[in-house]
């Protein structure tokens, strides 16, 4: 029989053994710790001897590298006192002295792997900066994690999310639920005039006010953290007719004077007594007020309809919050809902209204409802910020062991004179994290530099990114941790690599690119940044195209040289006057008078019935409200039927779009012509069909729509002007409005410019994504260098020889152009299906968008291909222009 093989020490805890020591002496030492496995195996048995032996060698390591100070009892090189460890505070004084040499030395390529970690660094702080910005929105309240946001489905044949529930919700939650501590109802206001009286029947000073206003209750000051400067958060706001002002909005009003008590005119119809003042709103709010009117201002406000105003159930437009007593779950609140409904609703109300609990922090995040900031949006830019920092290293990586070639000679003679792995590694550690701290430094410059540019692009976020957001506590945590990780990451693997230098092979100028990192690591470093540089490419491409699609799209009217202006009058006799008046200004063509220009924000879905229908038809319509020159000013086209006949607001006619005759299921628009059309509780007939025009936003559909003549709904006169010397024309508008409403402020807006804020979110999405893709081809561009550098340093003696044997420039040149090609295809093949999924499923949201074709593609690597003959052209002619005998003089 053959005999059996004695026991065996762990050969994995023999090669970790050999890392850690000099390589002068790991033979005695494995010697001797082999000996004492075989005793210890023979009298304690090969299980206990296993976990001894590995109790030597970890103890052994540990000793090594001079952490462990006490001598261990299985220690078995010879002591001795002076001997340096490698993390001893000796060595790290003389890692540092030589790391300083060798970075000046070679400040070239530091430069460069400086200068590419640090922008994409830069780029990773801005975006965490962005991102972190966003998602603390509405998180600093106290009550913020059990306060919630009502918000209602309005149910018809489709769903039409609304972001505020009926009036008498919040009071009837308040009222008759114990387990809700608190709730409060607030309104947004726009386009109203606030004015400050001087005493003698006139005005000091008057104000458009678009934004910040809202009317509310005094139960806001209990929901929400706000900080008072002067009055009482309690009876503030109790009684009609008053108002809170934030400090900026109290100084903009009465300079410095004290604002409590001072009167208020609100839009030339109502007094308001500032009865408080508060801090002005943080910017990471979406319910950023200045103005807040109490509650129960609104009746007034409303006249003849005021008194039944707080009690309308069928209506939506109050903004609720409701913060639940401690423990209370919320789905109590959730189950609460539907049985409100069937108590205070109609059974057609009930049906039609569903309501939901959203938590507050949702306010900026759901896009149904209007949130700025979308979830997928955020985590995509995370990602992005994510692909930068690891592009960045990869960059880094390669031009470290691409630059390791050059510094064999050094690592062999360290060896030779008894440097251990661990100190060789430590040495080159200690050589990264002070690229990797200069790095840091100067991208925390990019960043603040590149902060101001953000904050104005992201004006209507109100955002405040400073570069000291990053000393907040948690954000310092992390940070530190960033800084450490890339250290780690782009330090670590050129350290061991350049510690595992044979220093026979490195004396005598012989190392093989497999001693250097690796060929197919180094590849796989290059092709993961083509894969994410043509990710960047085929986002730009796909946005650029819908942006300038969305843009350049047929909106159904004509938007060119149409300028808005207000209309205060609530009378027909004062409009009609006004109408008149503009007409005369030289320069304007036509003047039509409406609600709303044909695409515009903020109008919800209206119930009807159609012909003799008892019940509302299953879907709602879009009301634009517009007298008889509507049409024309915006050059809707009529399919069938024909115009309003005169302005008279009582002629009880309508006109719908030919989307609302197919969802009626007709097949001609004729048929729809002299029917009945209940809407706004009012009869109307038919009396004509336009071809479809956007109303909304280009990612959604064009609703079913009617157009009807009311004088009270008419909010701007609409003015077709000539395109010769629009400026002149303006000012002269400017002046004939003025002469009418002396008490009002004048506020003009082209049509053009109102439309633009459609497209705002994703003009700011590209313009990032613009900038993250420049920085991203970049450090590509830095990695492609350090690839090329590394290959024409390799390469250098077999170029030498095939240049000897008659190869032309061509030929060698080719040797550099099929191993770029090689890593940019399979990197194509990777990032062209990421992308398409990628970017398809942002085009999905969108009705109107691009096709994704193969364009994309071909686009995508036309420019990678000349990125990269751009990149290493000079570095491989420079490679296979060279003089062979220089390279080959040392065979």
């Amino acid at each position: 029989m053959r005999p059996s093989r004695p026991p065996q020490p762990p050969a994995w805890a023999n090669r970790f053994l050999e890392w850690m020591l000099p390589p002068q002496g790991v033979e005695d030492v494995l010697g001797d710790l082999h000996e004492e496995f075989a005793y210890q195996v023979e009298h304690i048995g090969e299980r206990r001897a296993r976990w001894r032996y590995l109790q030597e060698v970890f103890g052994y390591a540990l000793h090594s590298t001079g952490l462990h100070r006490t001598p261990s009892p299985f220690d078995l090189r010879p002591q001795h006192e002076n001997y340096p460890k490698p993390l001893s505070p000796d060595m790290l004084r003389n890692y540092l002295k030589i790391a300083q040499r060798n970075l000046w030395r070679h400040r070239t390529v530091n430069a460069i792997s400086i200068a590419g970690l640090s922008i994409g660094l830069a780029c990773g702080l801005v975006i965490f900066l962005l991102v972190s910005y966003l998602f603390s929105f509405d998180r600093y309240h106290q009550k913020a994690d059990r306060t919630y946001w009502l918000v209602t489905d309005i149910k018809h044949e489709n769903i039409v999310p609304a972001d505020a529930v009926p009036r008498p919700l919040g009071e009837v939650l308040r009222r008759e639920y114990p387990f809700v501590e608190s709730a409060v109802r607030l309104e947004n206001i726009h386009g109203r005039i606030v004015s400050v009286p001087d005493g003698n029947g006139g005005f000091l000073r008057k104000f458009d006010e678009s934004q910040n206003l809202c009317f509310t209750e005094p139960q806001f000051f209990t929901v929400f953290d706000v900080q008072w400067v002067s009055g009482n958060s309690k009876t503030a706001l109790t009684a009609p007719n008053t108002v809170v002002l934030s400090e900026r909005y109290a100084q903009k009003y009465f300079d410095t004077e004290n604002p409590i008590g001072r009167v208020l005119r609100f839009d030339n119809q109502t007094d308001l007594a500032v009865a408080g003042i508060i801090k002005n709103p943080p910017a990471n709010t979406k319910l950023s007020y200045d103005m807040l009117i109490s509650y129960g201002t609104i009746p007034g406000l409303l006249g003849e309809r005021g008194a039944q105003a707080l009690q309308d159930w069928g209506h939506v437009p109050a903004m609720c919050f409701v913060t639940l007593r401690e423990g209370t779950p919320v789905g109590r609140l959730q189950d609460a809902l539907p049985a409100i409904r069937q108590k205070y609703m109609s059974p057609q109300e009930a049906k039609a209204f569903d309501f939901h609990v959203l938590p507050l922090t949702e306010l900026s995040h759901d896009p149904k409802y209007g949130g700025p900031a979308h979830r997928p949006i955020l985590y995509a830019l995370m990602a992005v910020g994510l692909f930068l920092v690891i592009a960045a290293c990869i960059n880094f990586i390669n031009l470290a062991t691409a630059h390791a070639l050059k510094r064999s000679k050094e690592v062999g003679v360290r060896k030779a004179m008894g440097s251990s792995r661990l100190q060789l590694i430590a040495q080159f550690m200690v050589e990264a994290g002070i690229l990797t701290v200069a790095a840091v430094a100067v991208a925390l410059v990019l960043t603040q530099l590149s902060l101001p540019a953000l904050n104005q692009a992201l004006a209507i976020l109100h955002a405040d990114l400073s570069i000291l957001d990053l000393l907040r506590p948690k954000t310092l945590v992390w940070f530190t941790g960033l800084i450490a990780g890339v250290i780690v990451l782009a330090g670590l693997y050129p350290s061991l690599v350049v510690a595992g230098f044979n220093p026979v092979a490195a004396l005598r100028g012989r190392l093989t690119t497999q001693q250097v990192g690796g060929v197919s690591v180094r590849r796989g470093l290059v092709v993961v940044q083509f894969c994410i540089t043509q990710l960047f490419i085929i986002g730009v491409i796909v946005m650029m195209a819908q942006v300038r699609h969305m843009q350049q799209a047929d909106l159904g009217f004509s938007k060119d040289a149409i300028l808005t202006v207000p209309v205060p009058a609530t009378s027909a006799v004062k409009q009609e006057t006004l109408r008149n008046r503009l007409a005369q200004v030289a320069g304007v063509d036509q003047v039509a008078l409406s609600s709303d220009p044909p695409a515009s924000f903020g109008r919800i879905p209206t119930p009807f019935t159609y012909d003799t229908h008892t019940e509302p038809e299953k879907f709602p319509t879009l009301v634009r409200v517009g007298d008889m020159n509507f049409l024309p000013v915006f050059d809707l086209t009529l399919l069938a039927g024909r115009n309003f006949r005169t302005n008279d607001t009582t002629n009880n006619e309508a006109i719908i779009n030919e989307t609302m005759v197919k969802q009626l299921g007709l097949r001609s628009p004729k048929e729809v012509l002299g029917k009945r059309l209940t809407v706004w509780e009012s009869d109307k007939t038919i009396v004509g069909v336009v071809a479809d025009f956007q109303m909304n936003e280009l990612r959604m559909g064009v609703p079913p729509t009617t157009i009807v003549n009311h004088y009270r709904e008419h909010h701007i006169a609409a003015l077709k002007l000539s395109p010769r010397n629009l400026p002149a024309t303006v000012k002269a508008v400017e002046a004939a409005w003025n002469e009418q409403f002396p008490e009002h402020v004048f506020k003009a807006e082209f049509v053009d410019d109102i439309l633009n804020r459609f497209y705002l979110t994703e003009r700011i999405l590209l313009g990032l994504i613009q900038t993250f893709s420049l920085v991203a081809i970049l450090i590509g561009c830095l990695g492609l260098y350090g690839l090329v550098a590394f290959m024409a340093e390799a390469k250098t003696k077999e170029i030498g020889v095939r240049k000897v044997l008659g190869a032309s420039a061509g030929q060698l040149l080719w040797l550099f152009g099929r191993e770029f090609a090689r890593l940019m295809v399979i990197g194509f093949v990777i990032a062209a299906p990421l992308g398409w999924f990628l970017m398809n499923g942002w085009l999905q949201s969108y009705v109107y968008r691009i096709e994704f074709g193969w364009w994309v593609f071909a686009l995508t690597l036309v420019t990678t291909v000349l990125i990269t003959l751009l990149t290493v052209s000079r570095e491989s002619l420079k490679a296979a222009l060279a003089n062979p005998s220089t390279s080959l003089r040392s065979e």
